[in-house]
C-alpha cells in the first residue's frame, strides 16, 4: 500500500493492517473534551475513512502525551489491535525517547530505579497530575544514556537517551527531574512547576518564554522495537529540530 501523508502527522510505515505516524507536539492522542480541537484520533479516522467504511478501526497502542512528539502505532482492525495489545503486556515491544534537559550529566549511563506516586498523597499539592518519587510509590525504572553535551548563551545542556522498562505516568519526566536534570520546556517536572498552573490561566506568554525556553516539553519518542515475528523490528522518528536551541 502506498504511504499517504497527513498535514498535521507524518506517514513513517503503513499496511493494510496498520500505520506507523511521527505525531507533533502539541497534538493530543486522543478526545478529552467533546469541543475540543481535533486530535490525532480525528486525524487518523479522516485518513482512514474507507477503511474505516469497510469494518475497520483506529486502534492506537502507545500513548504520547500532548506535548511529548514522535513514533505512534495504530492498528486497523481488531485482530492486529489485540496482537499489539498483547505485545504490549507480554513486553515485547520497547520505547526509546530522546529528552533535551537542563544540565550536564556526570554520568554515560544510569539506571534509575525509584518508584513514584501521586504527589497528593503524601503532601499538600494543588497540581491533581503532579507525581514525584517515594518510597511508597509503585515501582519504576528508566535506562539513561547521555548523548550530547553542549552550551547556548552560557546554559549547561544535554540530550539524554531513556529507555523505561516500566510504564508509569510522567516517567520519564519524573526520573530525569529526581536526578537534578529537568527537561526543557516542561511546565511541570521543569525548574519551577507554578509554570504549569501559570500555563492553564494565561497561555503562552514572553514571560513563560524566557522561563521554558520552548512551548513543548522538549521529550520525543524516538523508536519503537517490536519483537514480535512477522512485523518490522523497529521504526523510528528523527529528533524535532526544535531539540538544537
Amino acid at each position: 500500500m502506498s504511504i499517504r501523508n497527513d498535514a498535521t502527522f507524518t506517514v513513517i510505515d503503513e499496511t493494510d493492517g496498520y500505520i506507523v505516524v511521527n505525531k507533533p507536539a502539541p497534538l493530543q492522542i486522543h478526545p478529552g473534551d467533546p469541543n475540543g480541537p481535533p486530535t490525532l484520533w480525528h486525524r487518523l479516522c479522516d485518513l482512514l475513512s474507507y477503511e474505516i467504511a469497510n469494518g475497520g478501526q483506529v486502534s492506537i497502542i502507545n500513548r504520547l502525551d500532548r506535548e511529548t512528539s514522535g513514533v505512534v502505532l495504530v492498528a486497523k482492525n481488531h485482530e492486529l489491535a489485540r496482537v499489539f495489545g498483547m505485545a504490549m503486556q507480554e513486553r515485547r515491544i520497547h520505547k526509546t525517547y530522546v529528552a533535551l534537559v537542563h544540565g550536564w550529566p556526570e554520568w554515560k549511563e544510569k539506571i534509575v530505579d525509584a518508584p513514584i506516586l501521586s504527589a497528593r498523597e503524601v503532601e499538600p499539592s494543588d497540581i491533581w497530575v503532579k507525581q514525584i518519587v517515594h518510597e511508597q510509590g509503585v515501582p519504576c525504572r528508566t535506562e539513561f544514556r547521555a548523548l550530547k553535551r553542549f552550551e547556548r548563551d552560557g546554559m549547561p545542556l544535554a540530550l539524554i537517551e531513556a529507555k523505561p522498562e516500566t510504564g508509569r505516568m510522567h516517567q520519564i519526566r519524573v526520573h530525569l527531574h529526581h536526578l537534578g536534570l529537568p527537561i526543557v520546556g516542561d511546565k511541570l517536572y521543569g525548574r519551577d512547576d507554578r509554570c504549569y498552573l501559570e500555563f492553564i490561566e494565561t497561555g503562552w506568554t514572553p514571560v513563560l518564554e524566557k522561563k521554558l525556553l520552548l512551548p513543548r516539553q522538549a521529550l520525543h519518542s524516538s523508536r519503537l522495537e517490536l519483537n514480535l515475528e512477522g512485523f518490522p523490528s523497529f521504526w523510528e522518528a528523527p529528533l524535532p529540530s526544535e531539540f538544537v536551541l
